[in-house]
């Protein structure tokens, strides 16, 4: 009786064993890129508690993986590929954007003046107009508006941003005080025209702007909802991680509300951006106190990079370059000085002591850094913090960094200094740009072949924060379209900039997949199709690596996984 007890045990647990082992879901019958380090093609994969089981042929995956309660998904042929990630968006500013109503296409001088009218009539007068940030690298005009643009209405202050700088229409001025003896403001700038009067542009002085609420009054719950349906979005879209590159304490709790109440869509790293115009020492001390560190959370929410912002933008003028921006500039950007370089907004002591600070603390560095002065002096500073101890294994890297240099290239990969780069500016504003600079000056613009040569990780992301939109947003978060114009280097106009600049479709995939979860501190959990990772792939409705090059940008997910459950499917 004893002996057939212990034979009974034997045979349930031998039957457990084997359920165990069965597969929650099966793919099978179509075309695997796994993006393991010999970047293998398989047909099948098989799912078990929210992780790659198993990949290979169909005929082994459903021998060996399959059982009774097993979930099947005949493939068809389509292409699955890991779970892309998104490294750099702005997600609640994103989706606040349009949470009430869309934006209008602002696209010309015309186009800024119909809106400026349309918000007249139905804004009491005397209340701010604010022009959703446009840039004049966009604009027909390539030219930044001054006052007069804004001046078709006269009843109102009105603000054109353009992120880093603003232009105020002449009731503005006056609304604010500023006139031709109004002093800068601290590393600011009132760009003045030929008679010493203000032309409207204001560089980094938003301590000038009087009676201006830019925080849009939005309840905690509307906050929450808006940042839950933009993760959607970029669910969606075939992302299931994104870096999201700006938070302060007010969005990091609404990231943990969402996961706390399970309504967090999609896997995010966060990057605390610190407030750059407090002292040194506030900074330090806030470093010091912070709850939270670099890898702080779980495989769902946890925290990347400190950052700081360097410079300003390219796309108006403030980005901190090595040269001057040249006569064009004057036009683009309403420049008045010819030696102008941009800005840069932190001073290299105060920079050194914050980053050893949060080095110390143990945060991974990071810095907002457009132009190649800000990139120099970001590399200055790692070099040395460095030459105190190895910065490599704090995988601290630039962002943007969109003029490069070999010299700052080979610094870079010397420290073992990551990337974090953009690709839809040298689709939408590299036109531009190469009157600014010229074609000879564009050539370590987005250089990712250049990266990729000197075996420096490279993360591609969007710098999405405007517009619902994955392809009409300001900065369009398709990755398919990033992957294609790093594979093109096409620019709007449908010209080719810098062939030599171009990566492979494997590159690419890279940039959107195992890099980016490199720089995340999350190579051994995602970024790959290997047993053992988290199951997170999106198939696609055609083939990636062998599709028609045009239409690789046309490229839809037609279902998205994350962890093994499928979180978005195409209608």
């Amino acid at each position: 009786m004893l002996r057939t007890g212990r034979c009974l045990a034997l045979l349930l647990g031998f039957a457990a064993l084997l359920c165990a082992a069965d597969a929650d879901l099966i793919l099978y019958n179509g075309k695997i890129v796994t993006v393991d380090s010999r970047f293998s093609i398989s047909q099948a994969v098989a799912v078990r508690g929210g992780t790659i089981a198993a990949v290979g042929t169909s005929d082994a995956i459903l021998h060996s993986e399959r059982g009774p309660k097993t979930e099947l998904i005949d493939l068809d042929g389509r292409t699955v590929l890991p779970g892309l990630v998104d490294a750099h968006v702005h997600a609640l500013e994103a989706g606040l954007s349009e949470y009430r109503a869309p934006l209008p296409p602002l696209d010309s001088f015309t186009a800024i003046q119909q809106f400026i009218r349309a918000q007249a009539a139905q804004t009491p007068k005397g209340q701010w107009i604010v022009v959703p940030r446009t840039f004049p690298t966009r604009l027909k005009e390539m030219r930044m508006p001054t006052h007069e643009v804004l001046d078709v209405d006269s009843e109102h202050p009105v603000l054109f941003d353009a992120s880093y700088v603003v232009v105020l229409n002449s009731y503005a001025l006056k609304l604010c005080g500023i006139g031709r003896d109004t002093p800068n403001p601290p590393g600011g700038e009132i760009v003045k025209d030929a008679s010493g009067e203000p032309n409207g542009i204001l560089k980094n002085a938003p301590s000038l702007i009087k009676g201006l609420d830019r925080t849009a009054h939005f309840s905690q719950a509307e906050k929450l909802d808006a940042l839950e349906q933009q993760l959607k979005r970029y669910v969606a879209a075939g992302l299931t991680t994104i870096g999201d590159r700006g938070t302060n304490p007010e969005q990091i709790a609404l990231y943990e509300k969402l996961k706390a109440t399970g309504r967090l869509p999609i896997r995010a790293v966060l990057t605390w951006l610190a407030n750059n115009s407090l002292p040194a020492a506030e900074l330090q001390r806030q470093i010091e106190a912070a709850p939270y560190t670099t890898n702080t959370g779980d495989s769902w929410l946890k925290f990347g990079a400190f950052k700081l912002i360097l410079d300003g933008g390219m796309t108006i003028g403030t980005a901190f370059q090595r040269y001057p921006y040249g006569p064009f500039g004057k036009q683009l950007y309403g420049k008045t000085n010819p030696d102008d370089r941009g800005q840069l907004f932190v001073p290299p002591k105060k920079l050194l002591a914050v980053m050893r600070t949060a080095r110390d603390r143990g945060w991974q560095l990071a810095t907002h850094d457009q132009g190649g002065g800000a990139v120099d002096a970001f590399l200055d500073c790692l070099e040395a913090l460095n030459r105190e101890k190895p910065i490599a294994r704090t995988r601290s890297h630039l962002i943007h960094a969109s003029f490069q240099s070999p010299e700052a290239i080979a610094r870079m990969k010397k420290m073992g200094i990551l990337a974090d780069v953009q690709a839809a500016w040298l689709y939408l504003d590299a036109p531009a740009l190469e009157r600014v600079f010229g074609y000879d000056g564009m050539r370590y613009f987005y250089p990712l072949r250049s990266y990729i040569d000197a075996g420096i990780v490279v993360a591609a992301g969007s710098d999405h924060m405007i517009g619902h939109d994955k392809n009409r947003a300001v900065n369009p978060y398709n990755p398919f379209l990033s992957m294609w114009i790093e594979v093109t280097r096409r620019t709007g106009r449908g010209e080719v900039l810098h062939p030599e600049q171009r990566i492979t479709r494997a590159e690419a995939l890279k940039t959107h997949t195992i890099w980016p979860a490199y720089l995340q501190f999350a190579e051994k959990e995602r970024g790959s199709i290997e047993p053992g990772k988290l199951a997170d792939m999106v198939v696609i409705d055609r083939d990636y690596l062998t599709c028609p090059e045009p239409e690789i940008k046309e490229i839809q997910p037609v279902m998205t996984m994350i962890g093994g459950k499928i979180v978005y499917r195409a209608r």
